[in-house]
């Protein structure tokens, strides 16, 4: 008899503070690669009532307004209403970003130096990364996050449609499916917060969610008459974003990968250029996962990589199937190793993450957007044909 089971994923709005802060630290690295490609990026930002902090290192040609950048990020997200203490136009900018680590530098760079063993391009750090796929849904994703995530798009888009004028952009939602073995089979309920102006009843709210959200983006064959709804639970939702609590970069990195299902190596995203194996090669094992997933080689998928910082190759490369592979581990990775190069130079070829298009994936997960380079599957004949 299968295993029965609840599982639940979170996923946080735009207007979240930690989103915010990451939103920030992505504009502010597209800023620099829209000039300067082979800029390098570690840009992290904190975020609490009406100050915005910066700090990390950047080495880059490019030449432009960092203040601008900021404010025109939070416009973006919606903070712009007359009660907002957080403000677009009102924020005060604190900037404390230095040039990167001339030892770290040297590490990435494509060239020899005294102590490195190779010339060409290294990884920027040392760790682990994790990648992950299951053909659970149609973007090979994990059920709760996709519905968690589905939630929160649809929010956005009515609150910027001014489909009312209460919703505020600081929101957060949650969702709990019930499986028999690996078959998503209900959701048992779905929890959803959303920030919204003062003199709205809860009433209203939750009416308005339920009818006008979750039903609209949820799977109808998956809501039963049992599935409960836990709309802003604490009744009032009025202070919200940085006004109230304060918001870092990096805080959210299970909402912005697999939502709790696979494993992760702990490194963030959002401010990091391609150099930064912590993103780079996050995105890389997705699309190895992704593209071995829709393949055909197994239902499920996880891949981890790991590097030192300087050296051009992985220490090792490592691929799980969860027993749902249809052929040998060994031939999989035997596969992978022919199609794919695991170098951080490689990566960023491959992923083309030169380019400033990094803001695209700092909301609502940075997988499962078939805009994105590292959601493409054309490999997946290749690793068929791979198979050996």
């Amino acid at each position: 008899m299968p295993l029965s089971y609840q599982f639940s994923s979170e996923s946080v709005g735009e207007g979240h503070p930690d989103k915010v802060a990451d939103y920030i630290s992505d504009s502010i690295l597209d800023a620099c690669l829209q000039q300067d490609p082979n800029s390098r990026v570690a840009c992290e930002t904190l975020v609490k009532s009406n100050i915005v902090c910066l700090a990390g290192e950047i080495t880059t040609n490019s030449k432009f307004d960092y203040n601008e950048v900021v404010r025109e990020a939070i416009r973006d997200i919606g903070y712009i209403n007359d009660d907002d203490v957080f403000h677009a136009d009102d924020v005060f900018i604190n900037n404390y970003l230095t040039k990167q680590s001339a030892d770290i530098s040297q590490g990435v760079d494509a060239k020899g130096a005294e102590g490195k063993e190779t010339e060409e391009q290294g990884a920027g750090d040392q760790g682990i990364m994790f990648g992950f796929a299951t053909n659970e849904t149609e973007e090979l994703m994990p059920a709760p996050i996709m519905f968690a995530h589905r939630i929160l798009r649809k929010l956005a888009e009515l609150r910027k449609g001014k489909a009312v004028d209460w919703l505020r952009p600081d929101v957060k939602s949650q969702v709990a499916m019930h499986y028999e073995g690996s078959q998503a089979i209900r959701i048992d309920n779905v929890v959803v917060s959303t920030q919204h102006a003062d003199g709205i009843s809860h009433d209203e709210i939750k009416d308005f969610i339920v009818e006008n959200v979750i039903r609209k983006v949820l799977p109808e064959n998956l809501i039963t008459d049992k599935t409960q709804y836990l709309i802003n639970p604490t009744g009032k939702f009025v202070i919200g974003g940085p006004q109230g609590d304060a918001g870092l970069t990096g805080r959210k990195i299970i909402v912005d990968t697999y939502g709790g299902v696979g494993r992760h190596g702990g490194g963030a995203f959002s401010g990091k250029d391609a150099t930064k194996v912590d993103r780079s090669a996050a995105y890389m094992c997705r699309w190895v996962a992704k593209n071995i997933v829709a393949a055909g080689l197994a239902d499920r998928c996880e891949l981890q990589v790991a590097y030192a910082i300087g050296y051009p190759r992985p220490t090792s490369i490592h691929v799980d199937t969860f027993g749902t592979g249809k052929v040998e581990a060994e031939a999989i990775i035997r596969a992978v190793n022919e199609v794919f190069s695991f170098k951080p130079a490689d990566i960023m070829t491959q992923l083309n993450l030169r380019e400033a298009t990094f803001r695209k994936s700092t909301h609502y997960g940075h997988f499962g957007k078939s805009e994105l380079s590292w959601e493409d599957t054309s490999k997946a004949d290749e690793l068929k044909k791979a198979i050996k």
